[in-house]
C-alpha cells in the first residue's frame, strides 16, 4: 500500500484511496507556490515600503498606484491577466528570452502571487515602520548612525516584530487564495481535487480538500504563535 493511499483505507474512502497520491503531490505544489511567492514578495515588499516612505516623490506615487491596484482588484483577475494576457505577446517574450517563463502555468501563478502579496506586505511593513516612535530615529542620528544604518539596525528589527502578526495572517490568506491556481490548469491541491471529482463524481473529495486546507492553516497559525511568543517574550516582562 502506498503511503498516500493509507488515509483513504483508514477512513474507508474509495475516492481518497484512488486519488490520495495525486492530492498529496498537489499539496506539495501548493506549498511550493505559497512559500516561494510569500518569500519573494517579502523581499520585494521591504524595498517597496522603504521607497514609499523615504524615496523620491515619483517613486512614492508609483508605489502607491501599484499597491492600490493589486490590493483593490481580485487576485483571480490578476492571474488571468498574467496567464492569458501576457501569453498574447508570445513573440515579444521569445525575442527577449522569457517565453519559457510565461508559457508555464506554475511560473505565471508564482509571478502573480508574488506581486500580489508584495503589495499587501509592503503596506504592512510601511505601517509598522511608521508606528516606530520618531525618537528612535532622532536618538540613532544623535549617536552618529547613518540614515540607512538606522533603518537596518534600529527601525526594521522593531518594525518586523510589530508586523509579525499581520504577516502571518497574509501567509494564511495566500494559502487559501492559492486554490485559484487550479483555474490555469495547475494541478495544485485544488486542481487535483477538481480532477478527482470530475472522474469520480464523489462530492466528499471537496470535504477532504477543505480539511487539508484547515489543518495546514491551523498548523501555520500555531507555529506562528510560537514564533511570535518567542520573539516578543522580552516585551511581556515589562
Amino acid at each position: 500500500m502506498n503511503w498516500c493511499e493509507y488515509p483513504g483505507y483508514l477512513i474507508g474512502s474509495e475516492v481518497l484511496q484512488n486519488y490520495g497520491c495525486r492530492m498529496a503531490s498537489g499539496l506539495l505544489l501548493t506549498f511550493q507556490l505559497v512559500v516561494l511567492s510569500v518569500a519573494f514578495g517579502f523581499v520585494l515588499a521591504i524595498g517597496l515600503a522603504i521607497a514609499r516612505l523615504y524615496g523620491p516623490r515619483w517613486a512614492q506615487i508609483a508605489i502607491n498606484g501599484y499597491t492600490t491596484f493589486f490590493r483593490g482588484t481580485p487576485l483571480l483577475c490578476q492571474l488571468f491577466l498574467v496567464y492569458y494576457g501576457f501569453g498574447q505577446f508570445r513573440l515579444f517574450w521569445q525575442d527577449i528570452g522569457l517565453w519559457w517563463f510565461f508559457r508555464e502555468p506554475f511560473y505565471c501563478a508564482l509571478f502573480t502571487f508574488t506581486i500580489n502579496t508584495a503589495a499587501y506586505q509592503a503596506e504592512i511593513l510601511r505601517g509598522a515602520i511608521q508606528s516606530i516612535p520618531r525618537g528612535q530615529f532622532e536618538g540613532s542620528l544623535a549617536l552618529g548612525l547613518h540614515r540607512w544604518a538606522t533603518l537596518r539596525r534600529v527601525i526594521l528589527p522593531q518594525a518586523m516584530i510589530l508586523a509579525l502578526r499581520p504577516l502571518g495572517n497574509e501567509l494564511i490568506v495566500m494559502i487559501k487564495a492559492s486554490a485559484i491556481a487550479s483555474l490555469v490548469t495547475l494541478f495544485d491541491l485544488m486542481g487535483a481535487t477538481r480532477l478527482a471529482f470530475a472522474r469520480s463524481f464523489d462530492l466528499s473529495i471537496y470535504l477532504y480538500a477543505a480539511l487539508i486546507y484547515l489543518v495546514l492553516t491551523e498548523i501555520i497559525r500555531r507555529v506562528w504563535d510560537r514564533i511570535e511568543l518567542r520573539l516578543t517574550r522580552h516585551m511581556a516582562l515589562r
